[in-house]
């Protein structure tokens, strides 16, 4: 891998195999282990994933870090692939919430507004953020 990061031809092959793994572990000829779990039942391994990511990085410690943010990533892919087999939303949703997110709270970078140090960009993000809380909760209260 670059510095630059990975070839995006071969992260979206991986990516990909993760979740058709993740989709063959929770089909019918699957784990009875992965099949069983909730979103409910993930929650504390998220938890654990996260104090090893945590401890890793306090450690310097750049392989068990890799390791432990694919874990990370496996949790992401499994709550979402729970979230697809009830029909409420799959990885691609995921990742368009996410890219949409990024985008929206990086006008600095993607729309011509101006940020030239990190506390303007704090700023930046937390009007941002604001307002969309403020669009959801009226979004909420129209439907309601």
């Amino acid at each position: 891998m670059s510095k630059q990061g990975p070839k995006l031809p071969e992260a979206r092959k991986k990516f990909a195999e993760l979740v058709n793994i993740l989709a063959t572990l929770r089909g019918p000829n699957g784990c009875p282990w992965d099949k069983h779990q909730t979103h409910e039942s993930l929650l504390p391994y998220l938890f654990e994933e996260a104090r090893e990511v945590r401890s890793a990085l306090k450690k310097k410690d750049w392989d068990n870090f890799c390791e432990e943010l694919g874990d990370i990533l496996l949790q992401v892919v499994f709550h979402a692939q729970v979230a697809a087999e009830a029909g409420r939303f799959d990885i691609c949703d995921v990742l368009k919430c996410i890219n949409d997110k990024l985008l929206r709270r990086h006008p600095h970078v993607f729309a011509g507004k101006t940020a030239k140090t990190p506390e303007e960009v704090n700023k930046l993000w937390a009007q941002i953020k604001k307002q969309e809380k403020l669009a959801k909760k009226k979004k909420l209260t129209a439907t309601a």
